[in-house]
């Protein structure tokens, strides 16, 4: 009897399992048929390059979507500065790869300046001298922010820097791309101090402390003040050392960089990029997101304004003209033997490989995609393997159960806003060699990752990555048939699909999507 109703129950469980993903099995079915139709009216050797190069774009697109899916998953916040944090990670890895020695003069400053901000609650606690009155305290708070941004400008200013110069063909950034090309670059003119060097960087120390009182006289109202810690006093002594050495020691450090191979010399570009994501978004959630959680309006008008800023500072820095970025020389390579021929031809050192009778690009239908299945695999098994990754899943479920069980949980929130945008960060890094550098290309990979996130489920993470893949294929295969035209019936010639259509097919897929499953593929509706 105890046999029976166990069969019974475990019947009727399986009943209810395929009833609840009846729409969803069938969802999937229909996508499946529709692009294997799609596939069978291409040529042989043309339906292999177009999965490559789908998954290619999908694994970009992932890079960025993963990291907003963590945040809303988590925090309910949408970024809408993520896609210029993708744009970010690209320049920033176009100047560590072709300019280590102008990288090198920009963090030097930064460090100094960031490491005020490490102890914030040390100005929290001046803060807290200001008037108590709102309209004093926040005349005073924008006082301290206009004097600190005053001091903080005529300091760094005073900083060497050796740059390129957008205006003069010879100093751009595209033709110091051209040099790596060819292997002749070489580090520009060292820049001296403006000054003493002593009162440069007291006074970047100055100005960096009056911002960080500025800020925290506007979130004094946040929680406890909490003390100082040991941590956070080592930490910023550890910056402002840092800083100091790599001054002293600026000149070898350029020519290490500089005499590296262009492969090792893109890992390191790709490392410190990801670093500058994740330091932007720990400071974005900290300072900015943290004190509007309650206000997702406000998180949103504050995102897009963070985003625009980055645009403007993009332009001003690196100028507004579009430029590539040089393959590095381990997916560049030429002559006898190339291309590769086969699977293995990936690893042969040639730029292109012969596969199916399909050519591909060992960077873009090679790397890329390892990138993503390495990423995706890795972040996997962060949630599902470690502690950390348990509290984000706990958090995703209930945040206010995480909270209740003494976990610190604006800690986690800073963790996986940081670890979002240092994703976002690494996808502008590995696009730039593909399809080069402008100021608009984060906001196409934020819409494509907008639609995966859609698609797949806002807060599943297995669901950004078939989202991703789902649009990489689908805009790949727009793209094909505008080359080669769809035969339709009743017309005389084929339907050639036009670029323009590439992003609207992709929304015209989430709307089909969203219609039959409001939350996503793999998404569990509202909490």
């Amino acid at each position: 009897m105890t046999a029976q109703t166990t069969e019974k129950s475990l019947n009727k469980r399986v009943a209810e399992v395929i009833e609840e993903n009846r729409a969803r099995v069938t969802v999937l079915a229909v996508l499946l048929f529709l692009f294997l139709a799609a596939f069978a009216g291409l040529e042989r050797e043309d339906w292999f390059a177009v999965i490559m190069q789908g998954l290619s774009i999908g694994a970009i697109t992932f890079l960025v979507a993963s990291g907003l899916s963590l945040i809303f998953g988590l925090m309910d916040v949408l970024n809408l500065a993520h896609g210029e944090i993708f744009m970010l990670g690209a320049y920033v890895g176009w100047t560590v790869y072709t300019r280590f020695d102008t990288a090198l003069d920009i963090v030097i400053p930064l460090l100094f300046l960031a490491a005020p901000f490490v102890v914030m609650p040390v100005w929290r606690k001046v803060s807290g001298r200001l008037p108590t009155d709102p309209t004093p305290r926040r005349v005073a708070s924008w006082a301290l922010l206009a004097v600190g941004a005053v001091v903080t400008w005529m300091t760094v200013t005073r900083f060497p820097l050796a740059i390129w110069d957008s205006g003069d063909f010879t100093q751009s950034p595209g033709n110091f791309s051209t040099q790596v090309g060819l292997g002749i670059l070489a580090p520009l003119t060292p820049d001296t101090f403006q000054g003493a060097a002593v009162v440069a960087v007291v006074g970047l120390l100055i100005g960096g402390s009056l911002l960080a009182i500025g800020i925290s006289a506007f979130q004094t109202h946040v929680g406890e003040i909490r003390p100082v810690t040991r941590r956070q006093v080592g930490t910023a002594a550890t910056l402002i050392v840092a800083a100091i050495v790599l001054s002293v020691f600026k000149d070898s450090l350029n020519q290490w960089a500089f005499d590296l191979s262009t492969t090792w010399r893109f890992f390191l570009a790709m490392a410190i990029s990801v670093g500058v994501g994740v330091a932007l978004g720990a400071f974005i959630e900290v300072l900015l997101i943290r004190p509007l959680y309650d206000r997702p309006i406000y998180q949103l008008m504050l995102t897009l304004g963070v985003g625009f800023i980055l645009i403007e500072v993009v332009r001003d820095v690196w100028g507004r003209p579009e430029f590539s970025m040089a393959r590095p020389a381990l997916f560049n390579g030429t002559g006898e033997g190339c291309p590769g021929q086969g699977l293995g031809g990936f690893f042969s050192g040639c730029s292109t490989v012969q596969v199916f009778g399909a050519r591909l690009r060992v960077y873009n239908e090679g790397f890329v995609i390892l990138v993503g299945l390495i990423v995706l695999v890795g972040v996997t098994m962060l949630l599902k393997r470690t502690r950390i990754g348990m509290i984000i899943r706990a958090g995703v479920q209930d945040p206010d159960m995480v909270e209740v069980l003494g976990i610190n949980v604006r800690r986690v929130f800073t963790l996986v806003f940081a670890l979002g945008c240092g994703l976002a960060a690494l996808g502008g890094v590995l696009a730039a060699p593909s399809i080069g550098l402008s100021t608009g290309m984060g906001a196409l990979f934020l819409l494509g990752a907008l639609i995966a996130m859609a698609i797949g489920g806002l807060t599943s993470f297995p669901g950004a990555a078939a989202g991703a893949v789902l649009v990489g294929l689908l805009q790949t295969l727009i793209i094909r048939f505008g080359q080669v035209g769809i035969n339709i019936p009743f017309l005389a010639e084929p339907f050639e699909p036009s670029p323009t259509l590439v992003p609207a097919a992709s929304i015209i897929l989430m709307v089909i999507v969203l219609l039959v499953l409001p939350s996503g593929l793999f998404g569990r509706g509202e909490r």
